[in-house]
Formats: structure tokens, C-alpha cells, sequence
């Protein structure tokens, strides 16, 4: 869907991207991760065409990005643009008629949309009569409203209680099993996990990881194992118990230049094993991690 190459951009003498090369296939979640002020944003208004890079490219569906591809392109941006006298029905109806859709095709999706959401109650409302909520589900529908190829979403489920978050994440993954590429920038990495199927990370202007989320894992893992012995028949070293519940015994052991089934082996010396499995880290942990190590 999107390959980008050597991109750079910088305000003044502040490098925002430095050389970024990314590969974003079809049909998948992307997750683009970063801190503030890493480069994220600067890149995603690079895709949209709102501002230009200084070098690099970037191709769509093959071909070097154009503005004949902003019509394939769906984006949600964190600092909503919602005009807020206007009434939910005509905030809609703007967007998909900016959006190259007919009045008539553009009426008939924004009523499915609004009886899919169950807003139908709402279509006569002013937008600065909505909660943040609601407001942000106005603004979800305006950027999928035409069908996008490609839709980028930066923090979808900012202001959205935990209800409407889960219906916001059904209607991306319903999205995506039809085909939608969709970019998703967040700090979420509970969605990250749940939803990505590649991500990249930038900071300070660079990329400093990208891969599948099991690639990423694989290559943090720790080779520790979680193990939980019941009925014991010698005494634990000291060092291994960290919490017990009941007969239970739960604690972390790293293979330590074992095999896990050498490790696995020693521990039924001690008792019966109830659980042995391999620590993964989360998204979170890796965040934080190479955040760190590339600011050192």
C-alpha cells in the first residue's frame, strides 16, 4: 500500500524525519508508534499531502503519491476539525461531498452509518451540543464515509469511554477484513497488541525498530520462564519463591545457558508443574525500552 523511502523533513534547523524507509502492506494494521514530538505526525501529513517532505518518496499502491490519491485516503487526526455550530447530519454531508461522493451516495451511507451507530437521534444536533464521545464518533464516520483504501487514524479513542472504544475497535477490524489498510498512531499499547499487525517506532526523527508484532517480541525476549509447582517434594531454593497461594508456588527463572526442556526437567525434581511458559514482554515494555536507550 505505502512504500517510503529516505524520507526527510526538517523545520528550521530541527531534523522532524531522518531518512525514514517504511513498508506498509496491504490489508493490514500498522501501528506507528513514537513519542511526542518523535516525527509522527510530520510523517502522516507527508502521506496527506498537507505538507511536502524535503527528500525521499513515497509510493501508493505502486505509484509515486499524487494528489489523485487523496480520494483513497481516510484521515482521523488527533486535533479533531469537527465545525461546531453545525448539525451532525450537514457535518457529514460536507465531508462526503469533499470527498467526491454524490449527494444522493452520500445521504444513503451517512443514514447506515448513524443506524449502525445508533445516532439517528442525533442527526439535528449541533456539534458543540454532543458530549466528546459522541462528537468523536461524528468524526470517526466523516473519515470512513467514502470508503478509504488507506485509512490513517492518529489516537482513535481519544475521549471515547470504554463502551465506545470497543465499538470503535470492532468497526477498525471490520474495516480491515474488507480490505482497508489502516495506519494507526497511538500511546495505547493495549491497542497496539490487540490490533497491530506491523509496527515501527520513530524517535527523535529516526526509526528505531519495525516489524511484525511477533518479530518485535521475539526479538526482546528474555528467556525467562513463568512457573507455577504444586505438591512439593523437596524444598524450593530460597531464591526462586517470589508469591505462594495456598500450595502453590508461583516464580520467574531465567534459562540461564539451559534448554527449556533442561529447565523444565529440573524443576519436576521439585514438585509437580502446574504452568511453565515463556515471559514475553509487551508492547509497552519495549516502548519504554528503546525510548530510553536512544535518548541515553
Amino acid at each position: 500500500m505505502l512504500e517510503i523511502k529516505q524520507l526527510s523533513k526538517a523545520y528550521g534547523q530541527t531534523k522532524a524525519l531522518t531518512e525514514i524507509d517504511l513498508s506498509v502492506p496491504k490489508g493490514v494494521i500498522f501501528g506507528l508508534l513514537g513519542p511526542n514530538g518523535a516525527g509522527k505526525t510530520t510523517l502522516i501529513r507527508i502521506i496527506n499531502q498537507i505538507i511536502e517532505a524535503d527528500s525521499g518518496s513515497i509510493h501508493f499502491e505502486g505509484n509515486r503519491l499524487s494528489p489523485a490519491h487523496i480520494g483513497k485516503i481516510g484521515y482521523l487526526p488527533e486535533e479533531r476539525g469537527l465545525y461546531k455550530k453545525m448539525k451532525v447530519w450537514d457535518q457529514m454531508l460536507y465531508f462526503a461531498r469533499l470527498k467526491g461522493l454524490s449527494d444522493k451516495e452520500a445521504k444513503h451511507r451517512i443514514s447506515d452509518w448513524l443506524d449502525k451507530m445508533e445516532m439517528n437521534t442525533w442527526r439535528e444536533k449541533k456539534i458543540e451540543d454532543l458530549s466528546k464521545g459522541m462528537a468523536q464518533k461524528v468524526q470517526f464516520i466523516s473519515t470512513i464515509i467514502h470508503k478509504p483504501s488507506l485509512l490513517i487514524l492518529d489516537e482513535p479513542f481519544s475521549g471515547f469511554d470504554p463502551v465506545n472504544a470497543e465499538i470503535i475497535k470492532n468497526e477498525i477490524l471490520e474495516l480491515k477484513k474488507n480490505g482497508t489498510t489502516v495506519v494507526l498512531s497511538t500511546h495505547r499499547m493495549e491497542s497496539v497488541e490487540l490490533l497491530c499487525d506491523q509496527v515501527a517506532m520513530i524517535n527523535r526523527s529516526r526509526k528505531i525498530l519495525d516489524g511484525s508484532i511477533r518479530e518485535v517480541k521475539n526479538s526482546y525476549r528474555p528467556e525467562v520462564f513463568s512457573v507455577t509447582l504444586t505438591n512439593l517434594r523437596q524444598p524450593l531454593p530460597f531464591e526462586w519463591v517470589a508469591e505462594q497461594e495456598d500450595d502453590s508456588y508461583h516464580f520467574s527463572l531465567p534459562l540461564s545457558g539451559k534448554s527449556p526442556n533442561e529447565l523444565l526437567g529440573e524443576l519436576m525434581q521439585y514438585g509437580q508443574v502446574l504452568k511453565f511458559q515463556e515471559v514475553f514482554p509487551t508492547m509497552e515494555e519495549i516502548f519504554i525500552y528503546q525510548v530510553k536507550s536512544t535518548e541515553q
